[in-house]
Formats: structure tokens, C-alpha cells, sequence
């Protein structure tokens, strides 16, 4: 996630070096064959890029709105992971709830509280396709974190787990089958935010339209030299490279915003929510917003990103 206000120009530049480089080199091979050899000064009128950039202006801006609905759904969905985590922990607190709390009934509500903080930090971690138990120990224990490396889907077997845990607490009767029930619809809730992040994650962006809008934008700037050379002159290289920036720039832009949990300084802080989630849950469980709570220090990027 970005923490900064100010973009480096390195990291803007970065993203398009490549592409740019090879524009501004076509560019000055345009430019040198038109002053040098009579026969290849070919022009053609302006109105021709001008109205493929148009055309191309309202796909890129087409692309860069779907990307970024696919951003804010994600966000959207983490911000009701947030919600319904807080929610769990105060029906927890609440619900199971005696006068003189036994030693059993007050491991259960810790165990489910943390095994959720676990589940925020398991969900983000396979979201972006790394191992979703690790650092899972420190909250559930070793055994736990241990039985849950054989699934596939990590997430969705801490929800089992949570659930038969659940239904041992209403048959020892600390919570009745209204609480039970109650309990069992957070849950639910929380299922289905995970399978829309999975949804997200799984659905590819159709492949076929971003190449095609690459290849309508690269025979956009191959034309740029040819309809602004009679009246710019050698300007014509810096005005090519400053258009084909801009283009390049916005469809880096989508690209970035289209897969929001694959790990990049754009995608959605899941780790920082989580760590935020984590802050709150235990808080609640102390009861004490002055008590420090110490959360591990992960840092996925160096320099100007911390996600």
C-alpha cells in the first residue's frame, strides 16, 4: 500500500522506461530519416492520429473505470471483514457471558478471538499466493496451525473450525441456540467476503481486450512522428515521448488497479488491515485501550511502499 503522498518521479519512470526509451528512439530514427533522405519525408494529416487517440482515449478510460471498480470492490469487502470481525468478538463477549466465568469459558472466547485475528492474516496472505499458515502459530498455537497446513483453502477450514467450536459451546450451554444462531450468521458473513475477494482474485481480465488496446496505443504513437513532423520539427521528439507517456502512464495505471491482490504497492492493504483488526480485537478482549499491543512488523517492500 502506498503511505506516502508524494510518487518519486523514479517510481513513475520506472514503470514506463522501457517503452519510453523505445518511443523516444523511434522518434529520432523518424526524425533523422525525414531531414536526411528526401524520399522518406511521408506525412500524413493530423486528423488521423488524432482521431485514433480519441478512440483510444475512451478505451483507456473505459479499461481505467472497470480497474478501478475491481479496486474498490476489494476495499469495499475488507472494510466488512473489519466490521463483522469486531462484530464476532462483541457477541463472543457478550454472549457467553457468566457470573463467575469459568476458566474454560473465558479460553474459549480468547481461542475464537484470536484464531479470527488469524483468519484476517491467512485470507490476505493466500489472497496474494503465499503460505496461509505461516505465522499462524503465535495466535492458535502450533497444533492448530499445524492441522490446518494439509487444505487447500486455509481460510475456509479456520471458519470450520470455528463453527464446530461454536456447536461445542451451545451443547455445554454456555451460549443458547438464539446466540448459537446469531454467532453462526457472522460467520456467514464472513464466508462470503471471502469468496468475493476469491471471485476478485480468480477473475482474470479478459486478456484479448488489454492487447488489443496495447497494440491500437502502440500504432497510435507509431503514427504520432509522422503527423507532427511538419510542424514541430525536431520538437517532435520530445512532444512523442511526453504524449506516449501519458498513454503508457494511464495503462500501467489499470493494469496495477485490475489485480488488487497481488502484492503490489497499489493492491488492497490487507496486511495492514489485518494488523489494524488484530489492534481492535485485543483491545476489546483486555478491555483496556491504553494496554500495547504488539503486532509483527511485516514489511513486503523497501524504500517508499510498506504493504
Amino acid at each position: 500500500m502506498l503511505l506516502k503522498d508524494k510518487i518519486p518521479f523514479s517510481y513513475i519512470f520506472r514503470k514506463i522506461r522501457y517503452e519510453l526509451a523505445f518511443m523516444v528512439g523511434y522518434s529520432v530514427v523518424v526524425y533523422l530519416l525525414h531531414s536526411t533522405l528526401e524520399h522518406f519525408r511521408i506525412s500524413i494529416p493530423l486528423s488521423v492520429p488524432a482521431i485514433l487517440g480519441t478512440v483510444i482515449s475512451l478505451l483507456l478510460g473505459f479499461r481505467s473505470n472497470q480497474a478501478y471498480d475491481r479496486w474498490w470492490e476489494a476495499r469495499h469487502v475488507w472494510g466488512a471483514i473489519v466490521n463483522d470481525s469486531r462484530t464476532l468478538t462483541r457477541q463472543l463477549l457478550s454472549f457467553v457471558e457468566k457470573e463467575y466465568e469459568e476458566d474454560d469459558i473465558a479460553q474459549f472466547k480468547d481461542h475464537m478471538v484470536k484464531r479470527q485475528i488469524a483468519w484476517t492474516y491467512s485470507l490476505g496472505q493466500a489472497l496474494r499466493g503465499k503460505s496461509a499458515t505461516q505465522g499462524l502459530d503465535r495466535l492458535i498455537g502450533k497444533g492448530e496451525a499445524g492441522a490446518l497446513t494439509p487444505y487447500n483453502n486455509v481460510p475456509a477450514a479456520i471458519l470450520t473450525m470455528h463453527g464446530r467450536d461454536l456447536n461445542r459451546a451451545l451443547s455445554k450451554g454456555w451460549i443458547n441456540r438464539y446466540q448459537q444462531i446469531e454467532l453462526d450468521k457472522t460467520l456467514t458473513r464472513l464466508c462470503d467476503a471471502q469468496g468475493k475477494c476469491e471471485r476478485i482474485k480468480n477473475t482474470v481480465f479478459p486478456v484479448t481486450y488489454s492487447l488489443y488496446i496495447h497494440f491500437s496505443l502502440l500504432v497510435f504513437i507509431a503514427l504520432l512522428p509522422f503527423g507532427l513532423m511538419e510542424h514541430l520539427g525536431v520538437f517532435v521528439i520530445p512532444a512523442v515521448a511526453a504524449l506516449s507517456a501519458c498513454f503508457l502512464l494511464i495503462e500501467k495505471m489499470a493494469i496495477h488497479l485490475q489485480d488488487p491482490f497481488d502484492n503490489k504497492p497499489t493492491d488492497t492493504p490487507v496486511t495492514t488491515i489485518a494488523k489494524s483488526i488484530e489492534t481492535d480485537l485485543r483491545q476489546m478482549v483486555t478491555d483496556n485501550p491504553a494496554a500495547e499491543i504488539v503486532t509483527p512488523k511485516i514489511k513486503e517492500d523497501t524504500g517508499f511502499f510498506i504493504m
